[in-house]
């Protein structure tokens, strides 16, 4: 484990250790002590928004199993003699490729192969698939000998050949998934609540299996509590949690406190609440055996790559989006390239100054992203912090700056943050970090400030269009945007995106008096 690459992580994000290098403590993150890690060191530090990418990467393998399935169909139904229109294809000929095509694919999706999600050699896995595709391929075996029984030896060399095919796909797939689990990318970053005995045997355990990261462990009771657990350190309190520099790298945090001690436990989960991170309790007794210590750490370290078993899962819901945000984003982005070029020099010609502003606000589970706008202040009035709100009449807007953000164009450069996948051309909008309303951090208004950080911030929203754009003056402003952006969250879809998304325009040009 000398070997492996540490990272700090701090306002530049993750940055690499050289290989004899001292390791970076945990602690650093928040006081700038220099005392060793612990025993947990991942080889990639991914925000947990980078490692769902990841995770989604399932659902690119089984379209390209099946797009290649589809093809080498086709290709052989037409072998040996080329079919020069779809006319020509007899339907007792085509069938049987169809038909087993179908039930191959849907065996591999019904048996759960695509979520990677137990600890099974690659090669099992690729053998595994190779017999359920096999199974399915026998159905469209049984429907060639019933209407082409001439082409039965042509269906059963077809037939093979999927078979290998798949096999070798999926081997891929599950090497790149054990990668993942290896490097980092796909092991679970968890933090544990409560400094107990408990805490203590999840760590040997995991220490033992490698699978799962804990990476740190809070506890209120400071005083009780040791500085580390099995060269895991205590990092603070349950309060710390939620404004801690690891939080866009949790996974989970996981309570091992006593579950007898209910009304701690209440109490923790009510805290843990405002968290945008996954909360669970994974240990149902205050003394757990080795098979609940094995139990709790499969449920952290073997969880789906993606969970395809639902009609509508949340890996799904979020591919969809992000294949929505690739494509719509791309082009927008492409066309409206030469319009963007022509912002940026009348920006530069109305005041010196770069065209761009980047200001670091907060994205998905709480990560710092830089968001990208057309300057819109005088250069050396800017306020990258977002302290200060804009309002009516700010001496700091210039006349083209008041011109853009009364219609949002000034927000157009985000589509690059769309492309890139830290925005979303629909979400909850990305507010600054240091945003204030009135003398208070707009974060400390609403408990559930939060939980608007579970999705990834857009360009547009469901808030946006019913009005709730630009600075928020009291805490009645803040309350309100909250409300309509976790109604957003609890509402997502492609259609809903799609039908916000057609509303954004006529909303912005029935309200160019909007303070922004």
């Amino acid at each position: 484990m000398d070997s492996i690459l540490s990272a700090e992580v701090g306002a530049r994000g993750p940055t690499r250790r050289r290989k004899n290098e001292p390791y970076e403590s945990v602690d650093a993150l928040t006081d700038g002590a220099r005392t060793p890690r612990g025993p947990f060191r991942p080889d990639v530090w991914l925000s947990t928004r980078r490692r769902h990418a990841v995770r989604l990467r399932v659902f690119y393998y089984r379209g390209i199993d099946v797009a290649l399935t589809a093809i080498g169909a086709l290709a052989w139904m037409c072998h040996p003699d080329p079919v020069t229109s779809w006319s020509e294809l007899r339907l007792g000929h085509a069938a049987p490729y169809v038909i087993g095509s179908l039930f191959a694919l849907w065996f591999v999706l019904g048996s759960d192969r695509y979520s990677f999600s137990s600890p099974r050699r690659p090669l099992f896995h690729a053998l595994t698939v190779s017999l359920v595709a096999g199974l399915g391929l026998l159905i469209g075996l049984g429907t060639a000998a019933i209407t082409d029984g001439s082409g039965v030896m042509s269906y059963i060399q077809w037939a093979g050949l999927t078979v290998t095919g798949l096999g070798a796909l999926h081997l891929i797939w599950a090497l790149a998934v054990a990668r993942g689990r290896t490097n980092g990318a796909l092991v679970p970053n968890v933090v544990l609540v409560g400094a107990t005995s408990a805490a203590e045997s999840l760590i040997v355990e995991a220490i033992r299996r490698r699978t799962v990261n804990i990476i740190g462990i809070f506890e209120d009771r400071r005083t009780r509590a040791p500085a580390s657990i099995c060269g895991v350190p205590v990092l603070g309190r349950v309060e710390d949690l939620r404004e801690h520099r690891l939080t866009p790298y949790l996974d989970c945090i996981a309570l091992t406190v006593p579950p007898d001690a209910g009304k701690r436990v209440r109490e923790m989960e009510n805290r843990l609440s405002i968290l945008p991170n996954k909360v669970a309790i994974i240990l149902q007794s205050a003394a757990p055996d080795a098979r609940e210590i094995d139990q709790a750490l499969d449920k952290l370290a073997y969880m789906p790559v993606a969970l395809l078993d639902r009609p509508v899962s949340d890996d799904r819901r979020a591919f969809y989006k992000r294949l929505q945000d690739l494509i719509l984003g791309t082009l927008a982005l492409v066309a409206l390239m030469p319009f963007l070029f022509v912002i940026g020099a009348l920006v530069r010609l109305e005041s010196p100054g770069p065209a761009l502003f980047r200001q670091k606000r907060h994205g998905f589970n709480n990560e710092t992203i830089t968001v990208w706008k057309f300057r819109t202040m005088y250069h050396h009035q800017q306020d990258a912090g977002g302290v200060r709100q804009v309002v009516a009449d700010d001496d700091r807007v210039t006349r083209l700056g008041r011109f853009l953000r009364s219609t949002s164009l000034d927000e157009l450069p985000q589509l690059i943050n769309v492309v890139i996948g830290n925005m979303s051309l629909v979400g909850p909008r990305p507010h600054a970090i240091q945003m204030q309303t009135g003398q208070m951090r707009s974060s400390d208004i609403v408990a559930e400030y939060a939980h608007r950080h579970r999705i990834k911030p857009g360009m547009t929203g469901w808030a946006a269009i019913n009005g709730s754009r630009g600075p928020l003056h009291t805490a009645a402003d803040v309350r309100r945007r909250i409300q309509l952006d976790i109604d957003y969250i609890e509402r997502q879809s492609f259609w809903f995106d799609l039908w916000i998304m057609a509303r954004t325009i006529p909303v912005l040009l029935g309200d160019r008096l909007a303070q922004r």
